[in-house]
């Protein structure tokens, strides 16, 4: 039997993603909708405009929108993708209530208790969890997975830890849909780059760090390196395409460098969670790869894509990688977080 689950915010864009990326899951199933109050009571197909390709899925369509409230008729497990600008009261509600809240808002990500989850790269972060429980008192956890363009960084500089990260400078390319719907203006997007996007940079920098932190029992040690983001808002769909240099302190050669993405797995891997790609950071040999048009959507858009490895004349070494925004960087990431929650039993 498939576990219920809900979804908070689940008539906006995220929520849709989320809508969209379980349909036939094999673990989880959609059984409950929340959204404002202005929604509550109206079905889900009269509640909201389907923005993504084809129709609203017929399973879902006749589910009846409840208010973002922890409530008898609600699931144990909730993914949030609810607006920053409730989420913080909301999500602590369901978790005080018993609920597995796993997040794609911001509020709680640099929480010291919560984890910000990457699974291939962290996810020894869950041992957090008890932690927070004991110092909230709360019954249930939030848990979440970070920012769209913090998660293609970390993936792809994930096999590289080993070798010590001191410093890394990063610019992106980050597609429209990442600013959600209706998104940019096309007078300000269309033949056009806005070298700006609010608070992404600090958000890059931070999580960054604490993702690829450790983990000592207690709590999570920061990575101890400098990491610099410039954030730029690009005419392009899907798919958030980062160019990365980065500093090393064991100076591993360009071998050595690729031998450590080819190899490289990670727990959702190991444990064959069934939204995982196969392997989770793939290095492209072609010189004009990756390409968000043409990559972004490859393994169901749950891999990092890596190319362009070579020598930099400032750091050490600069290369490109790519990941899906709405896919590896939203809905897809939450829900494999939840399926490695499950196998790790967290969810009971």
């Amino acid at each position: 039997m498939k576990i219920p689950v809900g979804i908070l915010g689940a008539t906006g864009m995220v929520g849709q993603h989320f809508i969209k990326f379980l349909i036939d899951h094999p673990w989880f199933e959609v059984t409950w909708v929340g959204a404002s109050d202005r929604s509550a009571g109206k079905l889900y197909k009269d509640a909201t405009s389907w923005r993504l390709d084809g129709v609203t899925p017929a399973n879902i369509a006749n589910l009846t929108v409840d208010e973002c409230k922890p409530s008898p008729t609600a699931p144990k497990l909730m993914f949030s993708a609810t607006d920053a600008s409730v989420a913080t009261e909301i999500e602590r509600a369901f978790a005080t209530a018993g609920h597995v809240v796993v997040s794609n808002s911001r509020n709680h990500r640099m929480d010291a208790d919560v984890p910000l989850l990457v699974p291939e790269v962290n996810a020894d972060h869950l041992g957090l969890l008890p932690l927070q429980r004991k110092n909230r008192g709360w019954s249930g956890v939030i848990a979440t997975n970070p920012n769209c363009s913090t998660v293609a960084l970390t993936m792809a500089l994930g096999p590289l830890k080993q070798f010590g990260i001191t410093r890394v400078i990063v610019t992106t390319m980050q597609a429209v849909s990442g600013a959600g719907y209706p998104g940019v203006a096309s007078m300000d997007i269309l033949g056009n780059v806005v070298p700006y996007i609010g608070g992404e940079e600090e958000k890059m920098q931070q999580e960054t760090q604490k993702i690829l932190g450790d983990f000592t029992g207690g709590e999570v040690k920061f990575l101890d390196a400098k990491v610099s983001a410039s954030c730029n808002r690009v005419p392009s769909v899907d798919g958030h395409l980062v160019s990365v240099s980065v500093e090393l302190s064991q100076k591993p050669s360009r071998d050595e460098i690729l031998a450590a993405i080819h190899s490289y797995q990670g727990e959702p891997q190991k444990k064959n969670l069934p939204s995982a790609p196969k392997v989770p950071v793939q290095y492209m040999d072609a010189p004009d790869r990756p390409q968000p048009r043409r990559d972004a959507e490859r393994e169901n858009g749950m891999a990092c894509f890596v190319g362009r490895l070579r020598e930099c004349p400032v750091l050490d070494w600069k290369f490109t990688c790519l990941a899906h925004n709405t896919i590896r960087g939203a809905a897809g990431a939450a829900v494999l977080n939840a399926e490695l929650m499950k196998v790790e039993g967290l969810l009971d």
